[in-house]
């Protein structure tokens, strides 16, 4: 469909599109942000190496489990070893992370923006920095919100109150019995509210948000739009790349922008409307609000 145009080293070129970048979020008349995992990996916030170890090593020498990522499939057993996991992954991921640096210096660039929010990403990282929650649409999810596991129902439910209980509670990697969510409808086990499968609750939240983001896109057809896509990997590249790649090659007033550590690229027919930067996203954010470093 596409040929493939990798970004520039960094030279020369770089910092033109560093430059060309800092016009676009100027001179835009709308800003759709697309933000993968990627975006949270800058902040700080691995499913891997250290930060894992720090608060999984338990699981790793139990289970064998070496990432974050990998661990929310593990076949746990019993349910109270399947809380145990996720009440501490949804802890520190969702209720105790803070606010990632690059989420507020993202803010900062589009506050004043008509700008729109598409993201993968599941860690509230967004409406904590403080992001319109009227301009987000978490297409995947929220660790902070549970559905029926069936589903008999589609709604979901938020589950700050019981992650922290599960979490305190907790012993040799089980929760007592007492805390396991269950369906109030049917009473079946709860799940998280991720797509992983067909199962996935598309709650009236989830809809309004996927309305609204429908609409900023027909609202701004034909005019000066950076699509800016941070972090997005080749997961799921039907939600954000691919769009994003389709939309700018329709319009030629649109402008593409990835900026990615070691997957910054774009297809040949819309090279000349993109800008490709390979670097981290976070490092990437300070030059253009003309600080250096992190």
């Amino acid at each position: 469909m596409y040929s493939r145009i990798s970004t520039c080293s960094f030279t020369g070129a770089y910092w033109d599109n560093i430059t060309r970048l800092k016009t676009e979020l100027e001179t835009a008349d709308a800003v759709v942000i697309g933000a993968g995992a990627g975006l949270s990996t800058s902040a700080g916030m691995r499913y891997d190496g250290e930060r894992f170890e720090k608060y999984f090593s338990d699981f790793h020498r139990k289970y064998g489990i070496t990432d974050m990522y990998s661990g929310g499939f593990y076949p746990f057993d019993t349910l109270e070893e399947y809380w145990a996991w996720w009440s501490r992954h949804i802890l520190i991921n969702r209720y105790e992370a803070g606010v990632g640096k690059p989420y507020a210096d993202l803010l900062e660039q589009v506050k004043d923006k008509d700008y729109f929010v598409l993201t993968t990403n599941v860690d509230h990282q967004f409406q904590l920095a403080g992001f319109d929650k009227k301009r987000l649409f978490y297409t995947q999810g929220d660790y902070g919100l549970w559905q029926c596991s069936k589903p008999c129902h589609n709604k979901t439910y938020d589950n700050e109150a019981a992650v922290r209980q599960m979490a305190a509670e907790q012993k040799d990697m089980k929760i007592p019995p007492e805390p396991i969510p269950r369906c109030p409808v049917c009473g079946a086990p709860m799940n998280m509210n991720l797509r992983c499968d067909d199962t996935f609750v598309e709650d009236e939240g989830w809809r309004r948000a996927a309305e609204r983001y429908d609409d900023f896109i027909r609202r701004h057809e034909n005019r000066h739009v950076l699509f800016l896509e941070l972090g997005v990997g080749a997961n799921t590249p039907g939600i954000i790349k691919y769009p994003f790649w389709r939309m700018t090659a329709k319009n030629p007033k649109a402008v593409y922008a990835c900026v990615n550590y070691g997957e910054a690229f774009c297809p040949g027919e819309i090279q000349k409307q993109s800008v490709c930067i390979d670097d981290d996203i976070c490092a990437v954010l300070c030059l253009i609000s003309g600080r250096d470093g992190k």
